[in-house]
């Protein structure tokens, strides 16, 4: 809906969900303050919120009292939506093959704005390896993911797509237009996408969208350390996800939207 559809938002859902989201993305838990801080939310009117999530598990807090994060109320709404998506059923066995052939971390992602959420993963075998987690969001121009599905968009949508300035995540992420721009037309050629370092120093990611819908939402990507990467990998990898998106564009007949 628009505000053009003479739709106005409810300001106290609008208040919840922000709240929310806010704890989804912090690193720990969060106080009042922070929270009202952070939302620009009068204390008197957060501190009533919380109290009704915190009665409705949606909302936990620490020992204290003091502090708060997200409850097992969210952690079961999130599992819904997971085992109710076709695509992440689908494409379950998709990443259990390019797992048990690599030994390396495999991730699936969705766009989400200017963001990439990863749906499920795989753990490599190695002790050496990425840290990620289901549900964590990350800036769709600095990961292998990310710059995968936004090539699947023309360049005026996905710079409406992305929050400017771009976010500089290690020194080889890539922050301006014109060079952003360059690197999707490459990945529009060739038909997967690498992130060489520009996410976490020491991972070198390569991703390629899957075809279940147009344009896709949804790719899949492995994770090295950039000490186990080279060129003859790097070619196994794109041969084994070209391979993975055929299957997959052979059974998205299955899937419903």
């Amino acid at each position: 809906m628009t505000v053009r559809d003479g739709f106005q938002p409810v300001k106290s859902a609008g208040r919840t969900l922000e709240v929310l989201e806010a704890l989804a993305a912090a690193p720990g838990r969060q106080s009042l303050g922070d929270l009202a801080r952070l939302l620009e939310i009068p204390k008197s009117s957060l501190h009533g919120i919380l109290r009704t999530m915190l009665q409705r598990g949606w909302v936990e807090t620490d020992p204290t009292g003091t502090r708060f994060g997200l409850g097992v109320r969210a952690l079961q709404v999130g599992a819904a939506y997971l085992a109710a998506d076709d695509a992440v059923s689908l494409l379950d066995t998709v990443l259990d093959e390019l797992a048990g052939q690599f030994g390396e971390t495999v991730h699936l992602g969705r766009l989400d704005g200017p963001h990439v959420v990863y749906l499920a993963k795989r753990e490599s075998i190695h002790p050496l390896r990425l840290y990620s987690a289901i549900g964590r969001h990350l800036p769709a121009h600095a990961t292998a993911l990310g710059k995968a599905l936004l090539a699947e968009h023309p360049d005026d949508t996905v710079d409406r797509l992305l929050t400017w300035p771009l976010r500089r995540m290690t020194p080889h992420t890539i922050e301006d237009p014109a060079t952003l721009h360059a690197a999707l037309a490459d990945i529009r050629d060739r038909g997967y996408a690498i992130d060489r370092e520009e996410n976490t120093e020491g991972i070198v990611c390569v991703a390629m969208a899957m075809p279940l819908r147009q344009p896709a939402v949804d790719a899949i990507s492995l994770s090295i350390p950039s000490t186990r990467w080279d060129t003859a990998v790097e070619a196994r990898i794109v041969e084994a996800l070209r391979a993975a998106a055929a299957q997959v564009r052979a059974a998205r007949t299955l899937i419903t939207y």
